[in-house]
């Protein structure tokens, strides 16, 4: 192996390291946000009681309850997305680790560039990294080639 494959080889360890820890983190930041999610679930909820209990004055109109309903499910909805993100970067975080399912760090690294503007440069190194032919060996379980 020639310097050169040796310097390549410990940049391909080095960004793949750094790629995993930013997954990582990027996976705890999705779950902690999924966590709004969950407030506008229980802002529905509460205003579906509220809305339930109110004593109703004659000629006055109670807002509709489906507006209640709508902030509760989309909370919920909102929670699950962004739950579900969470985990399927905390997957690519172990699997880029593991060197293992290239494919599927690339379909997260995709879904991640949503996340404007930080997931968008954490899927587009993603694709960069991940698309180096030394790289993709790794991934393949094969030693570098001698490219000398």
């Amino acid at each position: 192996m020639s310097d050169d494959d040796a310097r390549q080889a410990i940049l391909d360890q080095e960004h793949l390291r750094l790629l995993s820890i930013a997954y990582l983190v990027s996976a705890g930041m999705s779950a902690f946000f999924s966590l709004f999610g969950l407030l506008y679930a229980s802002m529905g909820a509460f205003m579906a009681a509220l809305i339930a209990r109110a004593p109703v004055k004659p000629g006055e109109e109670l807002p509709p309850a489906f507006i209640a309903w709508f902030f509760g499910l989309f909370g919920l909805g909102m929670f699950s997305i962004m739950l579900g993100f969470g985990v399927l970067k905390l997957i690519a975080y172990r699997r880029l680790q593991q060197r293992r399912s290239r494919a599927f760090c690339m379909v997260v690294a995709g879904l991640s560039c949503i996340g404007v503007p930080y997931g968008t440069l954490l899927g587009v190194f993603t694709f960069m990294v991940l698309g180096r032919p030394t790289v993709v060996r790794l991934f393949e379980g094969r030693p570098p080639a001698d490219l000398g």
